[in-house]
């Protein structure tokens, strides 16, 4: 532990001490276990291997000034959970056996949550999987629930700075009536090629425009979009984004702070408006956008003119990361202590 250099770490897999799971067969889920085996035992004709069975979550706990440990939200990743399980017809886990695992599981890892000045996390990797044997396409009868954890640096190496985006028409994330407002494997296999693409021309992620018309802000790469502009924050609305715990976190903060919030479709010429814009998700909480370059269309929306994130975005991330720290108060009841 000695040789972990917590203010380095990247956003990335580190073995700790234990997992937790628990299996559901015959109409049940089994009592919580601790493993210590990073590897899963699995038929080779389970559904989640052939008809993409396999539901996630990720959510983070963090270690205060006080030492105290803190868990952000974990409900609602329970709720996102069971909302995922019912999209793809799998057995849904009741919220308070998730919350019981992940407790667990922080705890027993505790040596894992990075220092409070690093400004690390740990990490916590729920995965549900559908574990039948069977050729059928027809949802599994058996399943495992595990949780992992691993300490993490910031998602985006340039930390709080805004980069550049790219809109690529050719590529959609999700169907308008899919799996898109699931946490499913398949949407982020769906955006791996755009994304290594945008990686490779120098943009840190993906604007996804509407699948149907191409006319509406749909997700950012992984994670959800905002924009900011005349006091208000708006959000776009669409039946294919996954309902970000953190977007909602914003948008409740920024109604705290005295903005207007909006949920909306958002047309991509409405980017042109835009004092202020961000994508926000779990792993980097907001990563503050420089510019969209819409490459087929040969436009380019200028966001961050002068280089910097907007005075909105930085103190909206500055407070959601004090409470989710223990250095605000925690008004609505969003935090966990271990």
């Amino acid at each position: 532990m000695d040789a972990i250099d917590w203010s380095n770490i990247s956003f990335g897999y580190m073995k700790t001490d234990y997992n937790v799971r628990s299996h559901f067969a015959d109409g049940e889920w089994s009592a919580p276990t601790l493993e210590t085996s990073e590897y899963l035992n699995l038929h080779m004709a389970a559904t989640c291997l052939h008809y993409g069975q396999e539901v996630f979550e990720g959510l983070k706990a963090f270690r205060g000034k006080d030492g105290k440990i803190r868990i952000f939200r974990m409900r609602e990743n329970a709720l996102r959970l069971q909302s995922s399980c019912r999209g793809i017809m799998m057995a849904e886990l009741p919220v308070d056996l998730f919350e019981e695992m992940v407790l667990l599981v922080v705890k027993k890892n505790e040596r894992f949550v990075p220092p409070y000045e690093s400004g690390a996390s740990l990490y916590i990797r729920p995965l549900l999987i559908g574990t039948s044997a069977q050729v059928g396409v027809k949802p599994a009868k058996e399943y495992t629930f595990l949780i992992f954890v691993t300490p993490v640096g910031p998602y985006f190496k340039e930390g709080f700075k805004p980069t550049p985006m790219v809109i690529m028409r050719e590529y959609d994330r999700a169907a308008p009536l899919g799996t898109g407002t699931y946490k499913v494997g398949g949407n982020y296999a769906a955006s791996l090629k755009s994304g290594e693409l945008a990686h490779e021309m120098g943009y840190s992620a993906v604007l996804y425009l509407d699948a149907k018309e191409k006319k509406y802000i749909d997700e950012c790469g992984p994670a959800n979009f905002f924009g900011i502009k005349n006091n208000t924050y708006i959000t776009p609305k669409s039946t294919s984004i996954l309902p970000s715990i953190t977007n909602k976190s914003l948008m409740q903060l920024a109604e705290d702070m005295g903005l207007t919030v909006e949920r909306r479709p958002v047309l991509e010429e409405e980017l042109n408006t835009f004092e202020e814009a961000g994508a926000c998700g779990t792993a980097a909480v907001i990563s503050p956008i420089l510019r969209i370059d819409d490459l087929s269309e040969h436009k380019t929306y200028e966001i961050a003119k002068d280089g910097k994130a907007g005075p909105v975005s930085e103190k909206l991330y500055r407070k959601l990361r004090a409470i989710q720290y223990g250095d605000e108060p925690d008004v609505h009841g969003w935090i966990t202590i271990v």
